[in-house]
């Protein structure tokens, strides 16, 4: 046989004998899935809400219209820090000015008047206490006149004389008592004058006051929304005055965040927070929630569901969380945009897998998986009994646990969630190895189905140039 035939037939040989292999790896590989696996380990767990939101001053007034009139000068501009009592701005004041010193001249006036009643009235009160006198002296007259008469010790013209005296002071009395009355009806009423235009000086001063706005409160003048020249309106029933400016106190900053309402029920007062505003990048706030809101909000309008209208749609709704940062810093703003990782829950030492893991399937997979591995399934703990389709439509959750290079699934309990890890409380115990990838052979993978353990790094494609 010659050198080239024997060359023939040996790589021939070769080739059936390849194919051989490749055929017999092929049937041994088929359908058996490459996952990637991890263990169920004990580690501390924090569970964590994140919402973003943006910066508010806790203290915060908008600074309304109280009088009417033209704008002539703005005295401050937004980023200014202020103090309670200085002055923003002013309006025109001409008129409000004149109306309080021609009410000044006035309550001058009536407080001369009230002087000249008083005196009056004490003038009169003398000539009261004179004409008391005379009448006594009258009546002591009188009396002497009437036992000299009976005695006939003096003439009846003397007699008559004397009592004609006494009637006269009895009616000078009376007259004196009449005046006294009128000057101190006289007197009240001056003073009831004085009082009136006092009130009125007060009124008109009340308007000119309202023509020079002070600021209410400590803090920046984080908004102006009038220029000099506009008109002030003032607020009228359930309308507001025209809105001026804000002044906000950023003594106190907080982080006013919207939370998903899945979320809501797990964040309470006084959870700590680490709050991160996008103006100060790679910088992490401490701060802790002060206030959980009650009433949902629209996710689109931003407006409370509380309407009729409202609370029949289906829209997804948020609550607002407030996060009082512990330490801002002083150059902080209010708008800016900030986000916060709020820490609801806590535990140590617990049992946890990486959130990937979980899988879910229907009752009718599982059972179908248990009729064709005979019991490499773990199915779920009984539940109240359902009626037909929706039985088999029951989703279970769980995890799959390698057995014997065989994907077994366990139905679990959760807890608590982290941020890339969940807590297991039953269902699997530690160090047990599970399937945590990749997505597509969690999302395939059979229970009872034959896997291989592939957990080299995966290759990173290159990207089309």
């Amino acid at each position: 046989m010659k050198t080239w035939q024997k060359v023939g037939i040996g790589a021939g040989a070769a080739l059936v004998l390849g194919g051989i292999a490749w055929f017999s790896a092929y049937q041994v590989n088929k359908g058996v899935v490459a996952v990637q696996t991890g263990h169920v380990m004990k580690t501390d767990l924090t569970s964590v809400v994140t919402a973003s939101g943006e910066i508010r001053p806790k203290n915060y007034t908008n600074v309304l219209g109280e009088g009417i009139g033209k704008i002539t000068e703005i005295v401050v501009k937004e980023g200014d820090h202020v103090k309670k009592g200085d002055i923003l701005l002013r309006l025109e004041n001409i008129q409000p000015g004149a109306d309080v010193q021609a009410q000044q001249a006035a309550i001058d006036s009536t407080e001369a008047s009230v002087r000249a009643a008083a005196a009056s009235y004490d003038s009169a009160v003398a000539t009261l206490a004179q004409r008391q006198a005379d009448l006594e002296k009258a009546r002591f007259d009188w009396e002497r006149a009437q036992q000299l008469y009976k005695e006939q010790l003096i003439a009846k013209s003397d007699y008559d004389a004397s009592k004609a005296a006494y009637d006269a002071a009895a009616a000078g009395l009376n007259a004196v008592k009449a005046q006294v009355e009128q000057s101190r009806a006289g007197r009240e009423q001056t003073r009831f004058n004085l009082d009136q235009a006092s009130a009125v000086l007060k009124h008109t001063k009340d308007v000119l006051r309202k023509t020079t706005y002070v600021a209410p409160i400590d803090g920046i003048v984080s908004y102006i929304a009038v220029r000099v020249g506009e008109n002030v309106v003032p607020g009228i029933q359930n309308a507001e005055g025209s809105f001026l400016m804000t002044i906000s106190d950023m003594s106190v900053v907080t982080s006013e965040v919207k939370v998903d309402e899945t979320d809501i029920t797990n964040v309470r007062e006084g959870n700590p927070a680490d709050v991160t505003i996008d103006a100060i990048p790679l910088k992490i706030f401490k701060g802790h929630v002060t206030q959980v809101g009650e009433l949902a909000i629209l996710r689109s309008s931003g407006q409370a569901a509380t309407t009729q209208a409202t609370a029949n749609t289906q829209e997804a709704r948020d609550f607002k969380v407030v996060v009082t940062i512990d330490n801002p810093p002083t150059d902080l703003r209010p708008g800016l945009s900030a986000s916060a990782k709020i820490q609801t829950e806590q535990k140590k030492g617990i049992l946890t897998i990486p959130i990937q893991a979980l899988a879910v399937r229907t009752q009718k997979d599982l059972d179908e998986a248990q009729k064709e591995h005979g019991g490499n399934v773990t199915l779920a703990a009984s539940k109240p009994a359902a009626a037909g389709d929706a039985q088999q439509k029951l989703d279970v959750q769980g995890v799959f646990v390698i057995r014997g290079k065989k994907a077994e699934f366990l139905a679990v309990q959760t807890g608590i969630t982290g941020v890339t890890d969940i807590e297991i409380t039953s269902g699997v115990k530690e160090g047990d190895e599970i399937v945590i990838g990749n997505y597509k052979a969690l999302r395939t993978l059979r229970p009872g189905a034959a896997v291989k353990v592939d957990n080299s790094t995966p290759k990173r494609e290159e990207s089309a140039t």
